[in-house]
C-alpha cells in the first residue's frame, strides 16, 4: 500500500512535514482553496498587535483586573474565531462589553474602526508593494508562488477564501502577482456578513463542479478552513506559520495546536516542502 508514515517524532521524509496519522494519496484531488492571510499573505502580518489594544480600551474594567489578565482573555476571544469574518470578533467585542456593565456600539463600527487602525499599520507594505520597492514575494509566505505555479501546472483550481473584506483580499492580492493563480475564485468578507463563509465557499466548490468532499484539498492557518474542509470530507493542511520570522521553518506552536484540533491532516511551517507533499498526495 502507498501510503506515508509518520516517523516516531511525528515527522515525514520531507522534514518540516507533521502528521498525526498515516495518509494516504488522493489522485482523484481536483479543486485546491487557500486561505490568505497567514497562509499565503504576510501584509497584514501583525494584525494582532492592532486589534487588542483597541479590544482593551472599549471593555469596562472589573475590579482588581490587571492590564495583563484582560489582555489574555481578549486574546483568546480573537484568536478563537481567528479564520471567520472579522465582524464575528466584533460581535464577542461587543458582547464582552454588554456582559461587563457596559453599552457597546454596534459591532460593524468596531469592524470599521479596526480597519481603519490596521490600514495604517500596514499602509507602508502596501504602499511599497504598489511603488515596487517591496518585492511581492517577501510578503508571501515562504514558498508560496512556487506552490502556486505547480499547482497551475497540474491543471488544479485554485480557490482563495478569507475571513477579510473581499474589496481589501482583491486588491492585496493584486499587489502580492497572485490574482492570476486563482481565474477570479477570489472570496472575502461582506457587511452582510450572514452572505459569506468559507463554508458557503467550499459548497459552491462542490456543488458548481459535481465533486466530492475528497476531490477537495485545503491550506489554513485559521481553524475556520481546516474545520469546515474536513466537515465536507476534504483533506486539509495546516499551515502554522511563524508570521514574524518568515523562512524560519518553525512552527507557531499556538496555531499547530488548535489546527492539529480541528482535524488537520498534515502541519507544515511554511511551503518549502509542499510540493513533494502535493505530489505524493496526487499519487505522482
Amino acid at each position: 500500500m502507498n501510503r506515508l508514515t509518520e516517523s516516531p517524532a511525528g515527522r515525514t521524509r520531507w522534514a518540516s512535514v507533521e502528521l498525526p496519522r498515516p495518509l494516504e494519496p488522493r489522485p482523484e484531488i481536483s479543486h485546491v482553496l487557500f486561505d490568505f492571510d497567514g497562509t499565503l499573505s504576510l501584509i497584514r502580518q501583525g494584525w494582532p498587535e492592532v486589534m487588542v489594544p483597541m479590544f482593551v480600551e472599549a471593555l469596562p474594567r472589573r475590579g482588581g483586573e490587571t492590564d495583563e489578565a484582560l489582555r489574555a482573555m481578549v486574546l483568546d476571544d480573537i484568536m478563537r474565531l481567528n479564520g471567520k469574518q472579522t465582524i464575528y470578533q466584533m460581535i464577542q467585542l461587543a458582547d464582552r462589553i454588554r456582559e461587563r456593565g457596559g453599552e457597546p456600539r454596534e459591532p460593524l463600527w468596531y469592524k470599521h474602526e479596526y480597519l481603519r487602525r490596521l490600514e495604517e499599520h500596514i499602509g507602508a507594505r502596501t504602499a511599497g508593494l504598489a511603488g515596487g520597492t517591496i518585492d511581492p514575494d517577501a510578503m508571501l509566505v515562504h514558498g508560496a508562488r512556487s506552490l502556486l505555479e505547480h499547482l497551475r501546472g497540474l491543471g488544479l483550481s485554485l480557490y482563495l477564501a478569507s475571513g477579510t473584506d473581499e474589496y481589501a483580499v482583491r486588491r492585496e492580492a493584486e499587489l502580492l502577482d497572485i490574482t492570476r493563480y486563482f481565474d477570479g475564485h477570489i472570496y472575502g468578507a461582506v457587511d452582510d456578513y450572514k452572505r459569506f463563509s468559507k463554508k458557503i465557499v467550499i459548497e459552491r466548490i462542490l456543488g458548481e463542479y459535481g465533486i466530492g468532499g475528497h476531490q477537495l484539498l485545503a491550506f489554513g492557518d485559521g481553524y475556520v478552513e481546516i474545520e469546515n474542509t474536513k466537515q465536507a470530507g476534504g483533506l486539509a493542511v495546516a499551515v502554522a506559520s511563524d508570521e514574524a520570522n518568515n523562512g524560519s521553518g518553525r512552527v507557531d506552536e499556538w496555531k499547530r495546536r488548535r489546527l492539529l484540533g480541528v482535524g488537520a491532516d498534515a502541519v507544515i511551517p511554511d511551503f518549502r516542502d509542499a510540493i513533494p507533499l502535493v505530489d505524493y498526495l496526487l499519487g505522482r
